[in-house]
């Protein structure tokens, strides 16, 4: 292994401000091993959304870059970044112009100011509880932007009961996003509901995606032991 592999990844607290949000829109960015190092590179981006009453500090607390270091220099998954952004308003989408401000300015954001791959290809949406929500809200309205969406104890917002058939009756042929949908088994019984009636109309529109039910509550605990898992999964087609 290299030093800079041995060294690890760096996570750095940024902000900037778009007219789409009253305050500066702040974002943790993970940067894989040896990226100062190899600077020709250039990576695949995954967005994480936490979720409701936190910030994007969960996503740390959560292990995230320690995991995204694990699998790197185990050679388990190609170098990629993590962005994420914090969301300080506990509204539907109707009321909380987050997620337009995730697609109109942090990913040209991020794309001007790191050594991306800015394309649909390699470019990963999730989110857990309320994060979770946004990861659907966007990765279904939005599939030209995203290759794959993660839905960990997440929910559909009520706002979006009515679009969500448009939606999926309008996914784009060869633009259709990998699906990945977990909850835990002791979860709120309003998640479960929602997330169930998610899983029951992509089953109808016959739109593949993986479902798990794994032992667990909606906690921090639950997340963080399938961190690794949710990783894999994001970048397994990057890993070519």
């Amino acid at each position: 292994l290299t030093a800079c592999i041995i060294a690890g990844g760096r996570v750095e607290v940024k902000e900037f401000t778009t007219e789409l949000l009253p305050n500066p829109l702040v974002y943790r960015i993970y940067l894989p091993p040896c990226y100062e190092d190899e600077d020709k590179r250039t990576y695949p981006v995954l967005y994480l959304i936490h979720g409701q009453t936190y910030s994007d500090t969960q996503w740390d607390r959560l292990g995230v870059p320690e995991a995204a270091d694990r699998l790197i220099a185990a050679g388990d998954v190609a170098p990629f970044i993590v962005v994420m952004p914090r969301d300080r308003v506990w509204r539907e989408p109707t009321e909380d112009n987050f997620g337009l401000a995730v697609e109109q300015s942090l990913i040209p954001w991020v794309d001007e100011h790191y050594r991306t791959i800015p394309d649909r290809a390699h470019r990963a949406i999730g989110g857990l509880s309320r994060g979770g929500a946004w990861a659907i809200h966007l990765g279904l309205s939005h599939p030209e932007l995203f290759n794959a969406l993660g839905a960990h104890s997440g929910f559909v917002f009520y706002t979006d009961l009515q679009p969500l058939y448009q939606w999926l009756e309008n996914l784009p042929v060869g633009m259709v996003p990998r699906i990945y949908m977990d909850i835990a088994s002791e979860d709120r019984p309003e998640i479960i509901e929602s997330a169930a009636y998610l899983e029951d109309l992509l089953t109808q529109y016959d739109i593949p995606h993986e479902w798990h039910m794994f032992v667990g509550e909606h906690e921090e605990a639950y997340w963080q032991a399938h961190v690794e898992d949710y990783l894999l999964w994001y970048t397994q087609d990057w890993n070519n």
